[in-house]
């Protein structure tokens, strides 16, 4: 009799000990599920969405590890914003600052376009062929142009996402010169490239150039030109002052960037020494 009360005893303990686990794997299970749910639900619904951590690791500044330190002690912000929260999440297009400096979670890129006639420098729809057409397939980088070439000007043109190189090349006193070979309507007299290669006045406002020349073996009315500024309206600005149209404009190259193996309307990816002396620049 004592072994049976015993064993029912067991029995009913062993019972209620297989009901709580049970019922709590089941609680457990089920408190858990929706939760799971949410955030699948969240991330698929906000496909634009990227952790801050690791918008700043793509950057290729620091490891998201590292990036988490730095979000910690509030080095980072996102559109003017101290962040320090961990997980939290940003778009794209914010603007993602890393000790005062904007970053990019996109791979950099830099893309030498020669470009033909015919083609707007503009990144806008609707303004007929552009050159970002030129470049569509070259990368999957949000690239842009540096400067501006006129819709019947050719030659090299550079596209990037670095934003370091945009501003230098940008910068009209301390900037990359631009070779330009220059046809013209007539032969230019020696006197009007002396006044221009000495430096003018336009309303007040003082227009120099690198270098001018003629182009030797050619006839006068070809010129080349160098100048760190970015557009070519103040080229045609320049000769306009001196009574000349330019017939053709050419921008034979960049730093030390040449059209070699570049046919016209072709691009190429700079390697990575060309990245390097840009920068060193």
């Amino acid at each position: 009799m004592s072994k049976q009360r015993e064993n029912k005893s067991k029995g009913k303990t062993s019972g209620r000990g297989g009901n709580s686990n049970a019922n709590y794997k089941k609680s457990y299970v089920k408190g858990d599920a929706p939760k799971q749910k949410k955030a699948v639900q969240k991330t698929s619904s906000n496909p634009d969405l990227i952790r801050l951590n690791k918008y700043i690791a793509n950057s290729g500044i620091c490891s998201r590890r590292d990036a988490d330190m730095h979000i910690s002690i509030g080095s980072v912000t996102v559109n003017g914003k101290v962040v320090s929260e961990m997980g939290y999440k940003v778009k794209l297009d914010d603007e993602v600052r890393f000790d005062g400096s904007r970053v990019s979670p996109e791979k950099k890129a830099y893309v030498l376009l020669n470009k033909p006639k015919g083609f707007a420098t503009t990144t806008s729809e609707g303004k007929g062929r552009t050159v970002m057409d030129l470049v569509s397939n070259a990368t999957t980088s949000r690239i842009k142009p540096i400067g501006r070439l006129g819709r019947n000007s050719v030659g090299l043109l550079l596209f990037t996402n670095d934003d370091a190189i945009h501003n230098k090349f940008t910068n009209s006193k301390n900037g990359v010169t631009r070779l330009f070979h220059v046809e013209l309507d007539k032969n230019l007299k020696y006197e009007d490239l002396k006044k221009i290669r000495e430096g003018f006045k336009i309303e007040g406002k003082l227009i120099s150039v690198e270098e001018i020349s003629y182009i030797e073996g050619s006839p006068k009315k070809e010129i080349g030109l160098k100048i760190k500024n970015t557009g070519n309206s103040i080229i045609r600005t320049i000769f306009e002052n001196f009574k000349y149209n330019i017939i053709k404009l050419d921008c034979v190259m960049i730093a030390d960037l040449t059209k070699k193996d570049i046919p016209r309307g072709h691009w190429k990816h700079l390697t990575e020494q060309e990245v390097n002396n840009l920068k060193m620049l």
